[in-house]
């Protein structure tokens, strides 16, 4: 796939990596897009917050990222989000984004960049995590968002978004991506049949820091970040929300605009 074009000048990447040429300047003032946490089970019956994720892209493009799904037939995620988005009138690009080289790729790059909505598919969020952090895809993404597209990940991406992240592998929090900071995401909450997941959210919230809230997003569900920094919940059930240990008498409104 094809670098910028040979002679641009360099610039700083959004997240303070290296520069790549004029790629990742914005062409306007910078105004953060819709930023979505889906609890898992996406592109099911009942995720019905999928169109108006579509409408706020001002498109009918999604461009789809099964980087966390990379050993689990990523091709598949692609062709279901195709399956689940066409009735809603979308239209969706696989870029298959599952190695390290893969997201040092400029073109790749470059396609993220020009997204106006951008789907990280769920599994493992070290992977995606280890694949993506401080890399030439992450600082387009970021750059895309701040220049307004909608950027959506669901399970382990979406865990993966946020900085700190919870570890999947015990519950407790660790470094994540960061294209938001000082909010930790469990993705499905309230699953009663998982006994392990359920040990693994107490430690999560037991073990963030002070003034760090731990959400938790049932299957089906969201947690929106909407472009003017407030907080909502859609779809199938309500989010709960953690503070210092305990429910946040506040709800969403302890989270970071």
């Amino acid at each position: 796939m094809p670098g910028p074009a040979s002679g641009a000048e360099p610039t700083p990447g959004p997240t303070g990596g290296p520069g790549r040429g004029a790629l990742y300047t914005p062409d306007m003032e910078a105004t953060p897009g819709m930023l979505a946490f889906v609890g898992g089970g996406e592109w099911q019956e009942g995720c019905t917050f999928d169109a108006e994720f579509l409408a706020a892209s001002g498109g009918d493009q999604v461009l789809v990222l099964p980087t966390a799904g990379a050993y689990e037939h990523p091709e598949r995620l692609v062709a279901q989000a195709g399956q689940w988005f066409e009735p809603l009138g979308g239209s969706v690009e696989g870029l298959m984004v599952l190695t390290r080289a893969d997201a040092e790729n400029d073109g790749a790059a470059d396609i993220v960049r020009r997204a106006r909505m951008v789907y990280l598919a769920g599994s493992s969020p070290m992977h995606v995590r280890s694949v993506l952090k401080h890399s030439a895809v992450w600082d387009a993404l970021v750059a895309a968002w701040q220049d307004g597209a909608v950027v959506v990940g669901s399970s382990g991406a979406a865990m993966a978004l946020t900085d700190p992240m919870v570890d999947a592998r015990g519950g407790g929090l660790t470094i994540g991506l960061g294209l938001i900071s000082g909010v930790a995401v469990v993705p499905h909450f309230g699953d009663t049949a998982d006994d392990e997941h359920g040990q693994k959210m107490n430690r999560s919230v037991l073990l963030a820091p002070a003034g760090t809230p731990v959400v938790g997003v049932p299957e089906r569900t969201a947690l929106v970040r909407d472009p003017g920094g407030t907080w909502r919940a859609v779809g199938e059930h309500p989010v709960a929300v953690f503070l210092d240990g305990a429910p946040a008498a506040d709800g969403l409104t302890v989270l970071p605009a």
